[in-house]
């Protein structure tokens, strides 16, 4: 790649000649070239600015000046594919990242126009968007305005030149580094010595366990991820999260829709929440049901013990207790849970300290998205807040994916029971966990 970089203050590019950068220039990686662009000046001062027409406080770079150092510096490259940029950082341009690191990286040519004072008369940067083979883009690093775009451009080289073949020794450290292909901040790093000023390193990075090391590496990653930039969050598509990521995720308060990770809140229900719950329970239901169900039951269970006059009983009814789990930011319910106190399992007469977990359902789109786990946990938290040592469910004895989950949640098959729906009889296992005292 060949980068040309124009400036009143070529000094301040030295460090240009430093650390990476400095040996990709040597090696021949990377051609770079510094240019003092008042060596396209014509009068005895040198001068490069001016008063802003119109009016108003600090100068202005001039076009005449940088027209003619960027045609000279532009007419030494014949090329005309497109695969020229012309930078002008200002704090007016696009936002400079990761992304934008790559999509340069890939360019056969950058020339950065540094400007100072108020900025170049923008009549150069609509000039050259018209040349051909020249795409003209201006970059901001940042919020918040420098004294001349040199930083900047300083910036944009180190983060242009990493990225191409044989700058980075291990190419494997531009994906797992702060905004790499991952998504996601790096995770925390240690070296040598294992423990200093009382503060040890993390034990699974010296166990050698290296599937360890690597998932509590991601673990950490989607922790800080979440913290520190949740919007990088938000960006990540469903299919770039495991399992394992969508656990540490629930735990964090986030679950994983189509559109990728948003933020959930698991609430105890309200009367206002009937409407919605009635809605969710009539999609959600007939998943649970084995396919030797006829619809005509599974409706008449939905319409006689699902409607909205039922959610209203049981959001009143002091023995029951609702959560329901909704998206942070629109409100729409996602999931639900309904733990029916002192309601003794099948073959047990004594009640008193048991609670039922009569119904655990999420909505499909969101299936595997770590809703389910933390609704199952605020549903033991509440059967032990009102004094339950045992929480029992009943779930079809055909559903095996319901059964393997409430498995993962400390529940363990304990008998079996008939259940009606819609008048018609079905197997269900019964499975139970016990519930510690808050």
């Amino acid at each position: 790649m060949r980068i040309d970089v124009l400036t009143i203050f070529p000094d301040y590019l030295a460090p240009l000649e430093l650390s990476l950068v400095g040996k990709a220039r040597q090696s021949g990686l990377l051609d770079l070239a510094v240019h003092d662009l008042r060596a396209w000046t014509t009068d005895r001062h040198r001068t490069v600015d001016d008063t802003p027409f119109g009016g108003g406080a600090g100068m202005v770079m001039r076009p005449d000046v940088w027209g003619t150092a960027l045609d000279a510096v532009l007419g030494a490259d014949p090329a005309d594919d497109g695969g020229t940029v012309l930078l002008v950082p200002s704090p007016a341009g696009e936002v400079f990242t990761q992304r934008t690191a790559e999509e340069l990286a890939g360019a056969r040519r950058l020339v950065l126009a540094c400007g100072r004072y108020e900025g170049i008369d923008a009549r150069v940067a609509e000039h050259y968007a018209t040349r051909p083979g020249v795409t003209v883009r201006e970059v901001s690093i940042g919020d918040y305005v420098l004294n001349g775009g040199e930083v900047a451009a300083l910036v944009v080289v180190e983060a242009v030149a990493r990225l191409l073949p044989g700058v980075v020794g291990n190419p494997e450290s531009l994906v797992e580094e702060s905004h790499g292909a991952a998504g996601l901040l790096e995770y925390p790093v240690y070296t040598k010595p294992p423990a200093w000023r009382d503060l040890p390193v993390p034990e699974v990075l010296t166990s050698g366990h290296h599937a360890k090391v690597t998932r509590w590496r991601r673990d950490r990653a989607l922790e800080r991820t979440a913290a520190r930039r949740p919007d990088l969050l938000e960006r990540l598509t469903p299919e770039a999260l495991d399992r394992e990521d969508r656990r540490v995720l629930a735990g964090l308060g986030w679950y994983v829709g189509p559109g990728g990770p948003r933020r959930a809140q698991v609430r105890r229900a309200v009367p206002d929440d009937a409407v919605a719950l009635a809605a969710l329970a009539a999609v959600t239901f007939p998943l649970a049901c084995p396919p030797s169900l006829g619809s005509e039951a599974i409706a008449a269970h939905v319409a006689t013990q699902l409607d909205v006059g039922s959610f209203t009983r049981f959001l009143t009814d002091p023995g029951r207790v609702v959560h329901v789990a909704a998206d942070e930011d629109t409100g729409a319910l996602l999931g639900y849970t309904m733990v029916v106190l002192g309601s003794p399992a099948p073959g047990h007469e004594d009640g008193e300290d048991v609670a039922e977990l009569s119904k655990c359902y999420v909505h499909p789109d969101v299936h595997g998205g770590g809703l389910a786990g933390r609704l199952v946990a605020a549903a033991t938290t509440a059967a032990a807040q009102h004094g339950a040592r045992q929480l029992w469910l009943g779930t079809n004895a055909g559903n095996r994916r319901a059964r393997r989950f409430y498995e993962r949640c400390g529940f363990a098959v304990v008998g079996r029971r008939t259940y009606d729906v819609g008048g018609v009889a079905n197997d269900d296992v019964v499975m139970s966990t016990p519930v510690l005292a808050p």
